[in-house]
């Protein structure tokens, strides 16, 4: 029998049951007035222009007397960290004993045109540091870098090495040109300065729908397919709302910061070669000599693990770890698996190397 053989009465069925399940879904959804996102309270403990750097309530008695900084890329918003009261990275850090902070970088506008990445790491990251060591009484921070954010923290650790205690990196690229980067690949001949100097800022929208565009079938097709069986109860249907949220919530970037990020880092690669200058400063990952945690995806299509584990061959320190989790870009955060492993080994592997 032909297993691609369709039956008449088979796909009639199929079609009405779910024509079924979408009219209920479409009922499900009349019922969600608003879908929130975050769970924990916080403070905002600093500000600079766009920039708001949040502290979250401890929830242990007495936490790690070693404050942990969360840097989260530039592109989307950092409440992914924190999605929703069972599915946040924050909370299991902070039940893990973790005193967390973390950078919102906001949204820029027309005003931020020309911030470059010295403005971003040698500017707002080392003030964000500078002021959580104040108000601690303390020289040096952990670092959590999260993908972008984590090779900005690669940069800054690299540049202000005495500022780091420990420094964890989190599906993080290194290696700009592996070979299957298919990111990488797309914008080997991309004309930067072109569309810097066309459009200013770089659009959200225009960004996100590239990173859609690396997954069509599965991310713009297939998942609205499966998102009918998501809208059976209320619950399920806000949680498939605040990833939908999170997905189109793409802030605008810096025009200038962009063609440095895009030029130095992807076209020319030149973290790993030693060549990125922030302002006047080399970058020399060799600097790094303080333990680092690199954690990476082994399914991740935005940042291929070999993007990731290129780390340990250019580093200053032997106190070195990896944590490979069998999940993909955003299932790093979000999945049940990774909300029981990743925060508490996380907070393990800090206990064991902070000390005030």
């Amino acid at each position: 029998m032909n297993p691609f053989q369709i039956r008449p009465d088979q796909a009639v069925q199929d079609m009405l049951e779910f024509n079924k399940k979408l009219g209920d879904g479409l009922k499900t959804l009349t019922t969600i007035k608003e879908v929130t996102v975050g769970s924990l309270a916080r403070e905002a403990v600093y500000q600079e222009d766009k920039l708001v750097l949040y502290r979250y309530t401890p929830i242990v008695a007495h936490p790690n007397p070693v404050p942990l900084l969360i840097v989260y890329a530039l592109v989307n918003r950092p409440y992914m960290l924190d999605l929703q009261a069972n599915r946040s990275t924050i909370r299991g850090l902070l039940e893990a004993g973790q005193d967390v902070y973390l950078i919102d970088w906001g949204y820029p506008d027309g005003a931020d045109r020309y911030l470059t990445l010295e403005d971003y790491i040698s500017g707002y990251l080392h003030r964000c540091v500078s002021t959580v060591c104040k108000r601690h009484g303390v020289e040096k921070i952990n670092v959590l870098g999260v993908c972008q954010g984590g090779t900005f923290s690669l940069c800054y650790a690299a540049l202000y090495p005495y500022k780091i205690c420990n420094l964890i990196t989190m599906v993080t690229p290194v290696d700009f040109k592996t070979s299957d980067n298919l990111l990488s690949q797309w914008v080997q001949e991309l004309d930067v300065d072109l569309l810097v100097d066309t459009l200013g800022n770089i659009p959200g929208e225009l960004l996100n729908w590239t990173f859609l565009s690396m997954k069509p079938f599965r991310l713009t097709g297939q998942k609205y397919l499966d998102m009918v069986d998501s809208l059976a109860d209320e619950e399920s249907a806000k949680n498939f709302l605040r990833m939908e949220k999170w997905i189109f919530d793409s802030p605008d970037q810096a025009g200038e910061a962009f063609r440095q990020f895009i030029r130095h880092f992807f076209q020319k690669n030149r973290l790993i070669k030693g060549q990125v200058f922030i302002g006047e400063s080399r970058v020399h990952l060799k600097n790094l000599t303080m333990p680092i945690l690199n954690i990476y995806a082994t399914e991740d299509h935005l940042v291929p693990p070999s993007a990731s584990v290129a780390l340990r061959h250019h580093i200053g320190t032997d106190d070195y770890k990896e944590i490979a989790f069998k999940g993909g870009h955003i299932g790093i955060y979000v999945s049940q698996r990774a909300q029981k492993e990743l925060p508490a080994q996380i907070g393990e592997w800090l206990d064991a190397r902070s000390k005030n």
